[in-house]
Parts: C-alpha cells; structure tokens; sequence
C-alpha cells in the first residue's frame, strides 16, 4: 500500500504578523473544535507575496482537514480568511509542455511565446504571433473539440493548464 501525501492548502491574503512559525498555534487557538485542528496537524510550507502585494500561507494538512477548510472560513488574526487548494502545475523551462521538468525532457528549446526552435530571451514574435504548445499538442489528441491557441504557453488563462490543474483537484487525498 503506497502511502498518500498530505494536500497543500492556501490561505489568501493573510496578515502581515501571521509567518509560517506562529500560524498553526494562531488557527488552533482561534478556530472552533469542529475543524479538527490540533497540535502537530497543520505543517505550514511557505509564505510569498504577490504581484499586488497580498501575502499568502501555504501548509500541509491531513484529508479530514482539508474537506473542513474547503467548506468554511478561517479566522486568522483578526479576519476571517478563505482556505483553498494550492495548486501547481509542473512546467518544463525547455519545450514548456506541463507535468514534465526540464531534466527530463527529451524536447529541444522550444520557445513559450511562439513555439518556435530558439530561447524566451531570442524571441521577436509580435503578441499576434504567440501560440501555446500545450493547446496545439491538445488540439492534435483531441480533433472532436479544438481550442484556441492565440496566446503563450505562459498565459494562466490557457485551457489546457485549466485541464492539468482540475486533474490535480480531483485526487482524492
């Protein structure tokens, strides 16, 4: 029998007096019994801040956990916070196809913008010229139902990076 890995969780937009070192005694003193949580059952991972400023909090937490934040808010310091799952999906840096890494590839340096054969950083491609590898390798497999591929394999709005990410949803923890 393998032994399954706990789920990563976010919290979003978490306050600035909240770091990976106080924020397991900080949800277990302030949120109710009902979610389970005790000492030793939230393993807090890293702390980043975005693009707009906002600090969010990954941890790893056991299933029951899991389906309890999912449903609820948590209140963290003095706010009541929206728990989700932190997903990420693996990207290769050469031919920037998903859930490969570069060490494995077999690919040659294909570029995320225009899929031709040259590094990001050579790149002259005009935004009208981008095209996403990742949906032109889905159109092929899937000639029933062809999606778009005008943008970069680096734009988080490609549907084929939505279809990678909902397969990791679906994993039953």
């Amino acid at each position: 029998m393998q032994n399954l890995r706990n789920p990563r969780m976010i919290i979003l937009n978490t306050p600035v007096d909240i770091t990976p070192e106080n924020v397991s005694e900080n949800l277990i003193q302030q949120n109710p019994p009902e979610l389970a949580m005790k000492e030793g059952s939230i393993l807090p991972k890293l702390c980043y801040t975005t693009k707009r400023g906002t600090r969010n909090l990954v941890m790893e937490v056991n299933s029951e956990i899991r389906k309890k934040l999912l449903l609820n808010r948590v209140k963290i310091g003095w706010t009541m916070r929206r728990v989700d799952d932190y997903l990420v999906a693996k990207r290769c840096f050469r031919c920037s196809k998903y859930n490969q890494t570069y060490k494995d590839c077999k690919g040659e340096d294909e570029c995320p913008l225009c899929t031709e054969i040259h590094k990001l950083k050579e790149c002259k491609a005009m935004f009208s010229e981008f095209k996403c590898i990742n949906c032109i390798t889905y159109n092929k497999h899937h000639p029933h139902t062809q999606i778009d591929t005008a943008y970069s394999s680096l734009d988080r709005k490609c549907p084929s990076l939505t279809t990678v990410l909902d397969k990791y949803k679906n994993i039953d923890y």
